[in-house]
């Protein structure tokens, strides 16, 4: 059986037109339009009814039938005083609302967030202007110079370490899984990886000294044989947090020392334009 060959470069641009179509989504990534820490003093969310509040453990919701506050999956009525909670470092929908002159489709949903112990609540509007203007994220062309293959030591256990944030205040802890040395023209820095979203991957939080760049960014790397020796990192798959795309993200920063002395010129850029 003749096995074609892949094009790296046509397959690069269908894995970016699929990650577009991702947050092309209606109350994907760029429809957050606000971030609103929850107290014990109930208080309105601005376009979105109820009053919220929370007692530490959960989130306190008072609504009333006229406003129309619905489930996010079952679209049944929310009426009267209920509660939510998710858990640490995780979200939720908790809550839909269609304002006068829209659609079911083109709904606000409220998503309760808890980071460092504290709830939150993240507005998602489809007529955000990041999701409204939205024509793609900027990236670097293809390069295979920036697919490498690099030496790797797995920890025996995981380490947990407590990093930063997006959000002034905010930290994460995230369990380091082990290290990988990444060298260009002569230059070799260590960077410790986490554990990946996905069975059999690990994540890759960086920062470099590109220009036009989201202050740091992730790769995600397969890991085929752990007992290998090496990683095989495609750095032309970098991507963006979703603190990139608006200023309601709460991702988290890079392990301290997660800086390349070097330019990464692979992946996505910067999707609003700033300065590195």
């Amino acid at each position: 059986m003749t096995t074609l060959a892949i094009d790296p470069t046509a397959d690069l641009l269908r894995w970016r037109s699929d990650r577009e179509d991702v947050l092309r989504q209606p109350h994907g990534w760029l429809s957050p339009v606000g971030l609103y820490a929850l107290t014990a003093t109930p208080r309105s969310i601005p376009g979105f009814p109820g009053q919220w509040s929370t007692d530490g453990a959960d989130a306190l919701v008072e609504t009333d039938a006229a406003d129309a506050v619905t489930d996010p999956q079952s679209r049944e009525a929310l009426v009267g005083s209920w509660r939510r909670t998710v858990g640490e470092g995780l979200s939720t929908l908790v809550a839909a609302y269609v304002p006068a002159g829209r659609d079911d489709e083109d709904r606000l949903v409220v998503e309760l967030v808890r980071r460092t112990g504290r709830l939150y609540l993240r507005v998602r509007d489809p007529r955000a202007a990041a999701r409204t203007g939205f024509n793609g994220v900027p990236t670097h062309p293809y390069d295979p110079s920036w697919v490498v293959d690099v030496p790797v030591r797995w920890y025996d256990e995981p380490v947990e370490v407590t990093v930063g944030a997006a959000q002034h205040g905010l930290v994460h802890h995230v369990r380091l899984v082990g290290e990988i040395d990444v060298e260009r023209d002569g230059v070799q820095h260590t960077l410790r990886v986490s554990g990946g979203h996905n069975p059999g991957s690990v994540t890759v939080l960086f920062s470099d000294e590109a220009e036009d760049l989201a202050p740091w960014r992730v790769v995600s790397v397969d890991v085929a044989d752990r007992a290998a020796g090496t990683l095989r990192v495609d750095l032309n798959r970098t991507v963006n947090l979703p603190y990139a795309f608006s200023d309601f993200g709460t991702c988290p920063a890079p392990v301290e020392g997660n800086h390349l002395p070097f330019a990464v010129t692979a992946g996505e850029r910067d999707p609003r334009g700033r300065a590195s």
